[in-house]
């Protein structure tokens, strides 16, 4: 089944896109496609915590698993569909040893048959999009060719693809170097979509502008940004209007972080730290006079074990008065 929500997403990332920042995400865009973290199989099928949380609000939203087994994959997206997720995203293009050794992530893009059951198990169980994140190729498997063939193997049960447009090194670069070192070949990607126009093909890797993302959308179907809506979030208050038209006034920070204030509450009610939340907010005001401020007083105040709304305010007052 082909998606209809990958035209701009958010990249998911591992230890950073919980639940806090993808309510503030929404905040700032209507329309663009969340993502949780990837979350493995054995997680949800036998961890303590509830691994398929989110909020209501965040819709649209996906589920990105980690896994190689289908038959505990399709578990695990029939539970997702239960819980309301739109769509079901496979992790073929994390290089990261812990992913490797689990025999997920990028090392699957070797294993293209395996990916191909994988697809199809999931699919078969549910009625919501099944997708696959991957790379242009891993070591020295990164010809066209090969990437061809690897969508070939998969597309009867997969119609989108996001495309990290870098291969991955399995071993030698850290996961961080493997976002960096490999260069960027937008035009094999764009290749992709030439030879399966059939096929919903998604962009990702270095992209950082509004107008990055609409040169991209000249030549693919879709866009990810990873790094950039993390570091400067600034970048999504724009997405509605200038990628899906909406007519809608932008929101200004200062509102996204008022219109916040109603969550931090709820949940430190609940136990959890403002920290937690407020990390997501840190590059909100890049650029802006008192940015700084924001960031340090926030740093220096948000962990301490009372800190509460009051520690928001005064962060804010340094924009609000600069």
């Amino acid at each position: 089944m082909k998606s209809t929500l990958n035209k701009f997403s958010i990249a998911p990332m591992l230890d950073w896109t919980d639940k806090h920042c993808r309510y503030f995400h929404r905040l700032l865009t209507q329309q663009t496609l969340l993502y949780t973290e990837m979350v493995t199989t054995g997680a949800i099928l036998f961890g303590k915590g509830d691994y398929l949380a989110f909020n209501q609000q965040e819709h649209p939203v996906s589920l990105q698993l980690g896994g190689s087994n289908p038959e505990a994959l399709a578990q695990c997206a029939k539970l997702a569909q239960q819980r309301g997720y739109d769509e079901i995203n496979l992790n073929v293009g994390c290089p990261s040893d812990r992913v490797q050794n689990g025999m997920f992530g990028a090392c699957l893009m070797g294993h293209a048959q395996l990916v191909a059951d994988c697809v199809s198990a999931m699919q078969a169980v549910v009625d919501i999009p099944v997708t696959v994140k991957t790379r242009i190729g891993i070591d020295e498997q990164d010809s066209y060719d090969f990437l061809c063939q690897f969508i070939e193997t998969i597309m009867s049960d997969c119609q989108t693809f996001i495309v990290h447009a870098r291969k991955a090194w399995l071993s030698g670069l850290s996961p961080k170097e493997n976002r960096e070192v490999p260069p960027l070949d937008y035009e094999r990607v764009y290749q992709l979509k030439k030879d399966y126009p059939h096929l919903d093909i998604a962009i990702n890797g270095g992209i950082k502008t509004i107008a990055d993302i609409k040169t991209h959308l000249q030549h693919v179907d879709g866009v990810m940004v990873g790094r950039e809506a993390y570091q400067n979030p600034i970048l999504l208050t724009q997405i509605d209007q200038q990628i899906f038209g909406d007519d809608k006034p932008i929101i200004e920070p200062i509102e996204a972080i008022k219109q916040l204030y109603p969550y931090i509450e709820t949940q430190l009610s609940q136990g959890a730290q403002l920290n937690h939340i407020m990390r997501h907010t840190l590059g909100l005001f890049n650029g802006q006079k008192g940015a700084k401020q924001w960031r340090r007083y926030l740093s220096e105040h948000a962990h301490k074990p009372r800190a509460d709304i009051q520690v928001v305010e005064q962060a804010l007052s340094y924009v609000r008065h600069a």
